[in-house]
């Protein structure tokens, strides 16, 4: 071991020199170099870097202190034991400042000397292994560091990844990612098609200048990764969305090992975004239909505020029949059998649908829902599709805006062509929902208060609403009324009391 120690002896003294070399540092295993003045201990110390520095205080050309001053200012620190005959306390203190690890005053014992210099050697290996120990920790934090910064920044953007949005706009995030993380050039990412399989490019993204090739891409998306070129899977479980590719085939500069876990890691993240995107397309695409399905079921009974509050509450419209209270409302043209007889039919249907639009147009802005047209004849009901508070008064507050629309109506029209509405209104329990097929289908109310309905129509003259009890109980605090004598109802053993609604002039 101490044959690869070097140590230099700078003194002026051959025979001092001669005696440290030979009797005290060769026997005792040290590799030994010599100097005879200050200069040349200098050049010697610059140039061969000795493991320790044996100095005399007192030198031609340059002392020991001038010595340890150049060799200080050429940031050259070399350990240094001073041997002078020379004792000074101001020098002693000097020389320590500047370096110096041991003070030996001539003459010297050769015990005290190897003493010093195993000391100083030893202390130098200690302190040498600690500076190693701290910058291996040093470089341990910095790697630890690198690591942490580049997970942070990994987890930072795969939450930008993962922030939903418009496809386009998720592939370019990834891309941009995957550029950003393995310091790449080029990126790309290839998707494939869940319908058909097929692989496409959905982006390319480079930094600057040219385009991949769509070989250089690998749309068979398989695990690739060469020293300029990466391309890793996007899965999900099993089922594989797609790759994203890397690329410094411009640049010709390495990608590692690093930049491939960077890519896998990232590869996780956006597989799991590209997933959950299409399934988001998936319910609004369904979300959409649906909502295209009730405006399409809808748009042709109640008002389009009806069914943009249907649209914002779907789960209230349930499929199929329920059993819900409502009020039936019919509204007949009287006299139109007569009139119709007497008419061209081209006018016959211009007077019918003139009576019949301005009836509709009271009907949807009150909220009910027209259910259907038969000849000179509306039906409605009120309190479905949606719930509607006091719905057994908007129909009869309905029923008498009709009547008001058609004194609105007539003196655009002769005399002749006037035609006014009979009007019956039920309340009580149906079946609701969409009867039909799954080619045909209407949204109607069946059941007795249906049929009821009708026949108070039936009971009614023009310009005249009939109500039932039911009716009656809600609207009598509201809107006047007449008792008329009861009436009995096909397949009721026991006749009903009826009313007749009140009208001002």
């Amino acid at each position: 071991m101490r044959k690869e120690i070097r140590i230099l002896i700078v003194d002026d003294s051959r025979e001092i020199r001669e005696f440290v070399k030979n009797s005290i540092l060769e026997p005792a295993g040290y590799r030994v170099l010599l100097a005879i003045d200050g200069q040349e201990g200098l050049r010697k110390a610059t140039t061969k870097q000795p493991d320790l520095l044996l100095l005399d205080y007192e030198l031609p050309y340059l002392n020991g202190i001038e010595v340890l001053r150049a060799l200080k200012k050429r940031q050259v620190s070399i350990p240094t034991i001073l041997i002078t005959s020379y004792g000074s306390e101001s020098v002693a203190v000097e020389v320590f400042r500047l370096g110096v690890r041991d003070y030996i005053p001539k003459p010297f014992t050769v015990e005290r000397l190897l003493d010093s210099i195993e000391q100083v050697l030893q202390n130098v290996h200690l302190e040498r292994e600690r500076d190693n120990l701290m910058l291996e920790l040093q470089r341990s934090n910095e790697h630890l560091n690198q690591r942490l910064r580049e997970l942070d920044t990994l987890y930072h953007v795969s939450k930008s990844v993962a922030l939903l949005g418009e496809p386009k706009e998720l592939w370019e995030r990834i891309v941009s990612a995957a550029l950003y993380l393995t310091d790449a050039m080029d990126g790309a990412l290839v998707l494939r098609d869940p319908q058909t399989g097929k692989s496409t490019v959905r982006i390319q993204k480079q930094r600057s200048g040219a385009t991949y090739t769509q070989d250089e891409i690998h749309p068979n998306i398989m695990t690739q990764a060469t020293s300029l070129m990466m391309a890793v899977p996007l899965k999900v479980g099993d089922k594989v969305l797609g790759a994203l590719t890397v690329s410094n085939k411009r640049n010709r500069e390495r990608l590692t090992s690093h930049n491939k876990r960077l890519l896998d890691m990232l590869a996780d993240y956006a597989a799991i975004a590209i997933a959950n995107s299409r399934l988001l397309a998936e319910v609004e695409e369904r979300r959409q239909r649906e909502k295209r399905e009730i405006r399409n079921l809808f748009e042709h009974y109640v008002s389009p505020p009806v069914v943009e509050r249907i649209l914002q509450r779907p789960n209230e419209v349930r499929p199929g029949g329920q059993r819900q209270d409502i009020s039936v409302l019919f509204a007949d043209l009287r006299g139109f059998t007569t009139f119709s007889a007497q008419t061209p039919p081209e006018i016959l249907i211009r007077i019918l649908n003139q009576h019949i639009a301005a009836a509709t147009e009271v009907l949807l802005e009150m909220g009910g829902t027209l259910d259907k047209f038969m000849g000179d004849e509306i039906m409605a009901f009120f309190n479905a599709p949606l719930p509607q508070p006091d719905y057994a008064l908007q129909a009869v507050k309905t029923a008498v805006h009709i009547l008001k629309a058609m004194r609105k109506l007539h003196p655009q029209l002769p005399p002749k062509h006037r035609l006014d509405f009979g009007i019956g209104i039920y309340t009580g329990e149906a079946i609701v929902g969409n009867v039909g097929t799954d080619k045909l289908v209407n949204f109607t109310v069946v059941g007795p208060t249906v049929n009821k309905a009708h026949a108070l129509q039936e009971l009614a003259p023009a310009r005249r609403i009939i109500i039932c009890q039911h009716t009656y109980a809600q609207v009598c605090s509201r809107l006047p009324a007449t008792r008329l004598p009861a009436v009995k109802f096909k397949g009721q053993a026991e006749p009903e009391p009826i009313y007749e609604i009140s009208l001002k002039d």
